[in-house]
């Protein structure tokens, strides 16, 4: 059981140390914190402020979050929500961040055309300086001059080790192996730039101000392959025609991109595997029948 009183000590001091002042805050109300999370409003007399708070979070969790949305924040770019403060109370874990009003609907083109040039934002390995979480789950980024060995070592066999360890193994052990070393020839010699990554940019993830300006949030960040945020984006749906019109016309994807698709889809449906359970376990299987059916 979380007590918010503590809690909201522990946030007002952390925050108090962020600002280099002292503050009073007040808990205004809970607020919907998507499937990983709890989220609540919070304020001073003079600012609002959004927390996330977590009991039993893995530990960094939200100190990677943050690093992420500042690399984000960094790029001038597109807009992100700015991190204030994290910490830790009696085991559950916070993170403040700005309090922005948001709306679901905004210009999708320039959502496209703000996340292609965020992907122009480059790094001269794959990966990142830390690991991080992908919802809950471990995300590896040990550094990689080879976006295959990246996504085989880092992404999937991870994802797929998880999976089997979670008693999915008979379902999943022969056709995962086979896939893992087919990648070389799934990938057909595409060596894409290392690019700033969302890493997580589904559409509960993306949202507007009331001045239009779109924003994303709750990121796993990375250096990879820009196809994959795009990919995400056409797993669950939810983003306008205009969005990808604009991000092509920004940034043209190269061929082979919808072989790839399935193959960066498939990280994100094992992790809701291995977050959620066998809902998403036919449909692991059928991406990967689709992906073996290439391999010759």
């Amino acid at each position: 059981m979380i007590s918010k009183p503590s809690l909201l000590e522990s946030i007002q001091n952390g925050l108090g140390r962020s600002l280099g002042e002292t503050i009073d805050l007040n808990w205004v109300r809970d607020l919907s914190g998507g499937d990983i999370n709890q989220a609540a409003l919070i304020e001073s007399s003079d600012t609002r402020w959004f927390v996330k708070y977590r009991k039993n979070a893995p530990r960094g969790m939200f100190e990677a979050e943050a690093s992420a949305l500042a690399e984000m924040s960094a790029s001038e770019c597109i807009r992100v929500p700015k991190a204030v403060a994290w910490g830790e109370d009696n085991n559950t874990a916070w993170l403040v961040l700005e309090y922005l009003e948001l709306t679901s609907s905004g210009p999708a083109s320039l959502l496209g055309e703000q996340l292609a040039a965020m992907h122009e934002v480059t790094g001269d390995s794959f990966g990142w300086s830390h690991d991080n979480y992908i919802g809950t789950t471990p995300q590896l980024n040990r550094r990689s001059e080879y976006w295959v060995e990246f996504w085989r070592d880092c992404r999937l066999k991870p994802q797929l080790k998880m999976a089997q360890a979670a008693g999915y193994r008979n379902r999943l052990v022969d056709r995962g192996d086979r896939l893992l070393a087919s990648l070389d020839q799934l990938m057909q010699d595409h060596e894409p730039a290392a690019s700033l990554l969302h890493g997580d940019l589904w559409a509960g993830n993306k949202a507007y101000t009331s001045a239009g300006q779109p924003v994303i949030f709750d990121p796993a960040s990375y250096y990879g392959d820009r196809e994959t945020d795009i990919a995400m984006t056409e797993l669950f749906g939810g983003f306008d025609p205009e969005f990808y019109a604009a991000y092509q016309a920004h940034s043209p994807l190269p061929d082979g991109y919808p072989l790839r698709r399935d193959l960066y889809k498939l990280y994100h449906v094992l992790n809701h595997l291995n977050l959620f359970g066998a809902a998403y376990l036919s449909r692991s299987e059928n991406i990967i029948d689709g992906l073996l059916a290439h391999i010759h």
